[in-house]
């Protein structure tokens, strides 16, 4: 959606047109969903989650002025939300591994969203990308809080760093610092099996 479609999108949305509202759910939905599963590592969070942003949606849309930046206020919605289940969930999260049937859920999931460019691929190269997809999540999830966070709205959000400093409430030296850090960590995650750095031999 180019910007000045957004913008009639957007007006039309706050004006209680439903089907712009359902406009902005399909536009965003994927994205947001890729975002809040990578951050929580389950399905059934990402799910609720999304749900739960596109009800702020609602109630914060006739609010909102616009300015260009839709996405930025769209994605701190979601920062917000998923920063207060980690706060809720932190002393009994439990294991980020989904299990086989949720996986072959998101795989269905994606097949809908993209059906001709995964019929174009073998069924070795699908299971080879859904273990590398599953690896890269398992790594995600053993980065620290904020290294995960700005990461992942870098990948799943157009914002810049210095939009991403200024909803982490960190300053921009700080923001980029993560960023290294956490890809120079991913890239170190992935080169070990199971995302699991061995031990180092005793000298």
């Amino acid at each position: 959606m180019d910007p000045t479609e957004l913008t009639h999108v957007i007006s039309r949305a706050q004006a209680g047109e439903a089907a712009a509202f359902d406009a902005l759910v399909d536009t965003y939905g994927p994205r947001l969903y890729g975002y809040f599963y990578r951050a929580s590592g389950r399905r059934t969070d990402a799910e609720d989650l999304l749900q739960e942003t596109f009800v702020r949606l609602v109630s914060m849309l006739g609010q909102y002025a616009h300015d260009g930046r839709f996405e930025s206020w769209l994605f701190r919605i979601a920062t917000n939300l998923i920063r207060d289940r980690i706060r809720r969930s932190r002393a009994s999260r439990e294991s980020s591994l989904i299990s086989a049937d949720e996986r072959q859920d998101e795989i269905q999931r994606d097949r809908r969203l993209d059906p001709d460019g995964d019929r174009e691929r073998s069924p070795v190269d699908r299971l080879a990308t859904a273990e590398q997809l599953d690896e890269l999540g398992r790594a995600i999830q053993q980065l620290p809080e904020q290294e995960r966070m700005v990461i992942l709205l870098r990948h799943f959000s157009q914002m810049s760093f210095r939009e991403i400093a200024d909803l982490m409430e960190a300053p921009l030296g700080t923001t980029l610092a993560r960023a290294h850090r956490g890809l120079a960590r991913l890239r170190e995650l992935m080169t070990t099996d199971d995302g699991v750095r061995p031990a180092r031999p005793d000298r």
